[in-house]
């Protein structure tokens, strides 16, 4: 997603012979410009039992064509129904002997106004309109493999019709018309404006999968949603389930809670002279008071699920605080109550393409994917394990179920510690003790984590004893606090940190936990006008003394409706349920996990009105953790002595220099490929 702005507040300290000749084989389709070279590694070198797709047609003679498709709508209100453009590149050969073949579709608002990827590309076009580049490596690789790539410009960018709407109808419907289009079932031409028709029909099979980073992926997700036939599988990478949720969190503003900007931002030139009106609708329609109105139903992914007909694989940075990953996990969860075929990776980077953070693997296993998918061939993928989770940078777990079977909520209470340092986090409740804090909007998550073991006033923290064993979460948390406000308004954060050293991708740095190197590498064929070759990365590490693993946020206003707030009375006690994001992490043995409670989480959260002092009532205040084993495991790994750490020379800080994440303040325009 774009970002509306980048604070910077300070550094942060915190990848035989038939295997021979298929490589030669590969190698004979890539146009390699001076300096680049091609990877060894790269997906289709090998040899192997099981069917896969090979580049055996022409990318230099593919078809390119463009084509408008009628989407039904008429968002900008001139009178006729909106036209999106599409940009294709297919395979020559296919059609030239009548074999149809499928089609990967990325549907985006970004095409003209910001680029894709890590390299920020652009569509570009010849003198005659017709496309010569394609963003990002999906053309290059697999239309020699058979497949057709389709760009599609969302209603209002680029060289479509209509408006963009931020999520809402006009975003899904530009996306499922073509879809429709691709299966004969929409009208399509050969110009903008033109009577000429255009038809799919005669070299598609009709088969789609979607894929996209953002906004992109989003749109994957709401396309899916409609249960639209023909579209067999979704790939969304860091995207939105429910934009609510990337505006609020249960009522309390996220950093700079507006969605109408965005519709100016990705519309063309011209789109932006005739669609104020539907950016007024937006704004009206979607109030900052955080109230749950039709205009979020209408753009809420979630609620239907039951609808999903295609495969999704989902990947998500865990560190994502533009597209938090609360996104995926109630997405995940809603899939897999419908029975949905899924798969998922969870990075530790923040808002970045698996592309740039495990190339090699990527693109070999998504290549595996749409071969089973769109092709239809028994290559095993919808048999191996189900979650990729990065447990340290570049290195990586998996599981054949997610979260994985053993796993149980367990709920942990706080009781009140030393009167110097913090409150404990266990098992046993407490009766009649309390903890107060006062919101301090100029300290966040990290400040409060780095502080944990002094009794400060902007927050209330309660820890475990240092582990004997290993804890892994897996899943989403909840965190249940009744607190008395001393004012009308409060916001409140809950966190949970895992405390004790620790070597993490730093996603607190410009490219979110990556690092762009200078040389290329080369994934597919190249033309003079569109490279196959990008530039390599590696992980860009920190050393720290504490990891956020999971957070959430709420308007303590919606103690009674989740789905729209009320002024408080101060002195009243109110009970509320904060939701916090999907997680996967392993606080090790010799670690400690902590909870902390807090106000306004520092650009991550709206602070409110008011500054409130607000006091927990520790009886009735608890977290609720997905474990993997349970209580027992909580129970082992509170027990027993606690093996000594070494602490990484670099993981220290003088008591109290914490800084922000620099990078994860959000929401903020687009400044890097790894910001959208």
């Amino acid at each position: 997603m774009p970002m509306r702005k980048r604070i910077t507040r300070g550094a942060r300290a915190p990848y035989g012979t038939l295997a021979a000749a298929a490589t030669a084989a590969l190698l004979a389709t890539l146009v390699t410009p001076a300096g680049a070279r091609t990877d060894p590694a790269a997906p289709g070198a090998g040899a192997g039992a099981v069917r896969e797709s090979r580049p055996v047609h022409s990318y230099a003679d593919a078809v390119r064509e463009s084509v408008w498709v009628d989407t039904g709508l008429d968002g900008d209100g001139d009178g006729r129904a909106d036209r999106v453009a599409v940009d294709i590149v297919r395979p020559r050969e296919p059609a030239a002997t009548g074999r149809k073949i499928p089609v990967i579709m990325d549907a985006s608002p970004y095409y003209a106004c910001c680029g894709r990827g890590n390299e920020s590309q652009r569509k570009t076009y010849d003198a005659d309109g017709k496309p010569v580049r394609f963003p990002l490596y999906y053309d290059n690789y697999f239309v020699p493999r058979g497949y057709a790539f389709v760009a599609v410009d969302l209603a209002g960018t680029n060289r479509s019709d209509g408006c963009d709407d931020v999520g809402g109808r006009s975003d899904v419907r530009s996306a499922k018309a073509v879809v429709d289009w691709l299966n004969g079932r929409a009208r399509g031409y050969t110009t903008r404006t033109g009577t000429a028709p255009a038809r799919a029909t005669g070299w598609s099979t009709g088969n789609v999968g979607m894929i996209g980073k953002s906004w992109d992926g989003t749109v994957a997700n709401g396309v899916a949603a409609t249960g639209v036939e023909g579209l067999k599988t979704i790939v969304p990478i860091g995207a939105i389930s429910s934009w609510y949720d990337y505006f609020h969190s249960q009522g309390a503003p996220l950093y700079d809670a507006n969605p109408s900007w965005l519709s100016d931002y990705v519309n063309s030139p011209e789109a932006r002279a005739r669609c104020a009106a539907v950016q007024e609708r937006v704004t009206a329609a979607t109030p900052y008071s955080g109230d749950w109105t039709a205009a979020w139903s209408e753009r809420d992914h979630v609620k239907d699920a039951h609808k999903v007909r295609a495969s999704v694989f989902a990947v998500h940075g865990q560190q994502d605080l533009n597209v938090r990953a609360g996104q995926f996990g109630k997405w995940w969860d809603a899939l897999a109550a419908h029975g949905v075929e899924r798969k998922v990776w969870l990075s530790q980077t923040g808002h970045v393409d698996p592309f740039d953070f495990r190339r090699a693997d990527w693109v070999r296993t998504l290549h595996r994917w749409f071969d089973h998918y769109l092709l239809g061939y028994d290559n095993g993928i919808d048999r191996e394990p189900v979650a990729d989770i990065e447990r340290a940078p570049d290195r990586w777990t998996t599981d054949r179920h997610w979260p994985p079977r053993g796993t149980a909520t367990t709920v942990l209470r706080t009781a009140p510690g030393a009167a110097a340092g913090p409150g404990v986090l266990g098992r046993a409740p407490a009766a009649g003790s309390a903890a107060a804090f006062t919101d301090d909007p100029a300290l966040g998550e990290l400040d409060w984590a780095a502080r944990i073991d002094t009794a400060t006033p902007e927050k209330a923290g309660f820890v475990t004893r240092p582990l004997s064993r290993d804890l892994r979460i897996a899943g989403s948390s909840r965190v249940t606090v009744t607190a008395t406000p001393t004012t009308a308004t409060a916001h409140l954060s809950a966190v949970l940190v895992d405390l004790g050293p620790a070597t993490i991708r730093d996603y607190a740095a410009a490219g979110e936990g990556i690092t762009t190197l200078a040389h290329r590498t080369c994934w597919g064929a190249s033309t003079p006008g569109d490279s196959a070759c990008f530039k390599e990365t590696e992980a860009r590490t920190a050393d720290v003394r504490h990891t956020v693993v999971s957070r959430g946020w709420a308007d303590l206003g919606t103690w009674a409706d989740p789905r729209k707030g009320r002024p408080l009375t101060p002195g009243r006690a109110y009970t509320l349920t904060l939701d916090l994001a999907a997680a996967d992490h392993v606080v090790p043995a010799g670690h400690r996990l902590a909870l902390i409670v807090g106000g306004t989480d520092r650009d991550l959260l709206d602070p409110p009105s008011t500054t409130p002092t607000l006091t927990l009532d520790l009886a009735r205040t608890r977290a609720e953790v997905p474990l993997v084993g349970g209580a027992g495991a909580f129970a082992r790994a509170t027990t027993g002595p606690a093996p000594a750490l070494s602490t990484p020379p670099n993981a220290l800080r003088p008591p109290g220099v914490s800084a922000p994440p620099a990078a994860v303040i959000g929401p903020r325009l687009p400044g890097t490929g790894a910001a959208r």
